[in-house]
């Protein structure tokens, strides 16, 4: 009896040559259900196109996780994205994608009745009525009896409860809903939140009623303690895997100390800001890419007779300002004439500090971080476009050469075409008053800032926070309509 000597590919090559070997190989049978698929070549206009919902925040068919440290108006902002979405407006500055959506609100935190007053409030400052909503917001609290948990771990095991999320989403589908709102993930289920794989699978399931009931399904989820940094997509708490699986990842931030000195707000008033940024779909930097709003307080007026009552926040869009926002070549001029045959200097530290000028004309208050922040960049543009110069000459008190102010190429309105002498820009330097630009100033009042409502308003009609002492352009008298307010 013969037996065949076991060959190894070098053997067989020394044998057989290469040829054969290939042959082999190629011939080798390969693992069932395992093929590679031609790539198709197809007319790129004949690929339907993405179904997005909100913006390009939600797409349908997919997951969102919304990362957000407590209390910083995470559920205000998505009542106002639910309010945007069954009402097909753009609230928040996100276009809603194929008219009004149906949305349903299942949170697990907060009492059905507070849920009413975060919507109704939203309502009474948008303008909103109940045949705007039809029947199209579904809302459902875990405190008051509507519990989900449809993952749980315990003596037997981690696991999904099947039954629970097979009859969600029939009701998805039976309801027609575009967006499910689950407010916050972590009561939606009992794993350990540190397991990887456990959240790895909670997530894809919930991946996959996204995809069955063709909507987009936003998770709602807490940060990590993180001791005044910043939040990012490795902030969330728990495991990694949650963010790992969504597509989008929406982190939401406190307006730091930096900004609020850049922008001008008080360190009283910052906590009322925050900014929103996809960490997972962005490249550029959160600073340039982020989408600012700012929290309004509106009155019930629940109370006792008609009385004032419970004072509630809504979520509005907001625009940083810039040192120009509201500033008029009558500005300028006025700070030329004001500056013109005096003695001021360029130091900050000196009392004669030039900006003390500027801030007399615009109604700011030196004195202040934001106030004193925006002198800087304006007295740096009109260094650099030669509407101010520095002079160097002899302190007469000191006896010492230092750098003083003095006024370079006087603002006329009849100037050649050039460098506006307000800005930076070219043309008249004029724009529009910042609708919240939260600083005073010519012709502005000086009032103190308000990010409240009007103290007393209908039902129904709409409750628009007041802007705080904008500058008024030539011509203004204030009540002109401000645009990008939800109107």
């Amino acid at each position: 009896m013969s037996m065949a000597t076991a060959m190894d590919f070098d053997d067989a090559r020394r044998s057989q040559g290469d040829g054969a070997v290939l042959v082999a190989i190629d011939g080798a049978k390969r693992p069932a259900g395992v093929s590679a698929t031609p790539f198709r070549w197809r007319d790129p206009r004949t690929i339907p196109q993405r179904p997005w919902v909100y913006g390009r925040q939600l797409l349908r068919g997919t997951v969102s996780v919304v990362i957000a440290p407590g209390a910083a108006g995470k559920t205000a902002l998505l009542t106002g994205v639910a309010m945007s979405l069954v009402t097909a407006r753009p609230l928040l500055g996100k276009m809603v994608w194929g008219g009004p959506q149906r949305v349903w609100i299942w949170n697990l935190e907060d009492s059905r009745e507070d849920l009413d007053r975060l919507i109704l409030a939203a309502a009474l400052h948008w303008n909103i009525t109940e045949a705007d909503i039809g029947d199209r917001l579904f809302v459902d609290s875990a405190i008051d009896g509507a519990e989900l948990k449809m993952a749980v771990e315990d003596r037997e095991g981690f696991r999904i409860i099947e039954p629970l999320m097979e009859a969600l989403t029939a009701e998805l589908i039976a309801r027609k809903i575009d967006v499910l709102i689950v407010d916050p993930f972590i009561s939606s289920h009992s794993a350990n939140e540190n397991d990887n794989r456990a959240i790895d699978a909670i997530a894809k399931k919930w991946a996959r009623v996204a995809v069955a009931a063709k909507c987009c399904i936003v998770l709602s989820h807490h940060a990590k303690k993180l001791g005044g940094t910043e939040v990012t997509v490795e902030s969330s708490r728990g495991a990694s895997a949650l963010a790992a699986a969504a597509r989008s990842v929406l982190t939401l931030n406190r307006m730091a100390e930096d900004e609020a000195t850049r922008f001008g707000i008080e360190r009283d008033e910052r906590r009322r800001f925050f900014r929103t940024y996809d960490d997972k779909n962005n490249r550029a930097p959160p600073a340039d890419q982020s989408d600012w709003f700012q929290l309004a307080s509106v009155n019930l007026w629940n109370g006792a007779n008609g009385a004032e009552g419970d004072s509630i926040q809504v979520v509005l869009p907001w625009t940083p300002p810039e040192a120009f926002d509201g500033v008029t070549l009558d500005h300028l001029r006025d700070v030329q004439k004001t500056i013109d045959g005096g003695d001021w200097l360029k130091s900050e530290q000196s009392p004669q500090w030039v900006g003390h000028a500027v801030a007399t004309v615009l109604d700011l208050d030196a004195r202040k971080d934001g106030d004193r922040a925006r002198i800087r960049k304006l007295l740096k543009t009109w260094l650099e476009n030669g509407s101010l110069e520095e002079d160097r000459r002899q302190d007469k008190g000191k006896g010492r050469e230092r750098p003083y102010i003095v006024v370079g190429r006087w603002a006329d309105d009849n100037s050649p075409p050039g460098p506006t002498q307000v800005g930076s820009e070219w043309g008249s330097g004029e724009r529009s008053p910042h609708p919240t630009t939260p600083i005073k100033g010519r012709g502005g009042g000086g009032g103190a800032a308000s990010a409240g409502v009007d103290q007393k308003r209908r039902i129904g009609a709409p409750v628009f926070p007041e802007p705080r002492g904008m500058i008024l352009a030539p011509g203004e008298t204030g009540d002109e309509h401000i645009g990008g307010w939800g109107t």
